[in-house]
Parts: structure tokens; C-alpha cells; sequence
């Protein structure tokens, strides 16, 4: 693997760059079921919103953004607040550098220093690269939705992934804010070995 990123926390400033990644899923590809590309107004308010409580994550090289990950509430029922669903994106310049690995394994480790118990990989299908990430970690296959979207003329299968990263307990912590993390977290999920 090639070690020439870095990995942060993502911010409001970088919209207009994690928009540029994820354009081309929405425009050219099923892989996300968006069919208009935020702007970068609403791109910077999904990262605002989120970060106080979940992680936003991005790798940079020099100066450039490379790829993004986040986690976000499962369901919004009080219930479900031990789980998140994951998403992971890859600029196609920087395809093959092990970023997307490095970045979910970044994000699994916050993910478990912040409590929470599952995590949620959600895949339109087919998508080999995707499943092949989600495996890699332990991600097990858990669902299939048959037909559960029609964009672009046909009608596409989606895949759950499930990965549980702490044991379940009769008793759980709640999760911890993202802005409340130990930063002993966040430096050890960072580092790239």
C-alpha cells in the first residue's frame, strides 16, 4: 500500500472537494440512488450536521482531498442509536492506493471508541469493489432488497452489509459525540501504519 495520505476530520471547507468525488457516483453510476448532485451549500451542511456526532473522515494528498468516509445514524428511533451505516468514496485518481481500506479501518476505530455497537454497509448491487471492502473487515452479508431502486432505466438490487464492531451488552454506554471523542482515538484511528 502506498502511504502518502493523510487521514482527518473532514470540515464544512471541504464541500466543494468531497462534491467532486461523489458527482460522478450521482450523474454517471447506481451506486448512490441520488439522482441530483448536491451543491456544495448542501454538501457542506451534510458535513456540519453529522460531525458534531458522527464521523466524517477524509485522506488527503498534498493538498488534495483523495477520498471520504462517514458514518450516520441507522434510524432516527432511540433504539437504534447503537447503529450506523458506513459509506466510503474514492476519487478515481487515487483507485488502487489502499485509501478506501484505510479510511473504513479509520473510521471502524472511532466507530468503537465512540460505543457504538453496529455498523450498516449499504451497496447497490452489483458492486464487487464494495463487497470486496465491506468483507475485508468483517462485514458480513446480512440482507438482500430486491428492486429497491429504479434509476437510470432499470431497477437495481441493494445489499446490506453488517459489521458488529463491539459485543453487544445488556447495559450499553451511549455512544460518544464525535466532538467529545478522546483525541487519543482519533490519533491512534489516524495513524497509518
Amino acid at each position: 500500500m502506498n502511504n502518502d495520505f493523510v487521514l482527518r476530520a473532514a470540515n464544512a471547507a471541504d464541500a466543494a472537494a468531497i462534491r467532486e468525488i461523489y458527482a460522478p457516483h450521482v450523474e454517471l453510476s447506481s451506486v448512490s440512488f441520488e439522482t441530483e448532485v448536491p451543491d456544495v451549500d448542501a454538501m457542506a451542511a451534510r458535513i456540519t450536521k453529522l460531525l458534531p456526532t458522527h464521523p466524517w473522515l477524509v485522506a488527503t494528498i498534498g493538498d488534495r482531498i483523495a477520498g471520504y468516509a462517514y458514518a450516520s445514524p441507522h434510524r432516527e428511533r432511540a433504539a437504534y442509536r447503537w447503529s450506523v451505516e458506513v459509506t466510503a468514496y474514492v476519487h478515481a485518481d487515487f483507485h488502487g492506493r489502499g485509501i478506501g481500506r484505510r479510511l473504513y479501518a479509520a473510521l471502524i476505530a472511532v466507530l468503537k471508541g465512540q460505543n457504538y455497537v453496529n455498523a450498516f454497509g449499504i451497496v447497490t448491487l452489483p458492486n464487487a469493489a464494495s463487497v470486496a471492502l465491506h468483507e475485508a473487515y468483517g462485514f458480513r452479508h446480512c440482507a438482500t432488497l430486491h428492486h429497491a431502486g429504479y434509476k437510470f432505466g432499470a431497477w437495481h438490487d441493494v445489499g446490506w452489509w453488517q459489521l458488529q464492531i463491539t459485543a453487544p451488552s445488556p447495559s450499553p454506554a451511549d455512544p460518544i459525540a464525535f466532538a467529545a471523542l478522546d483525541s487519543a482515538v482519533l490519533q491512534n484511528a489516524f495513524r497509518i501504519d
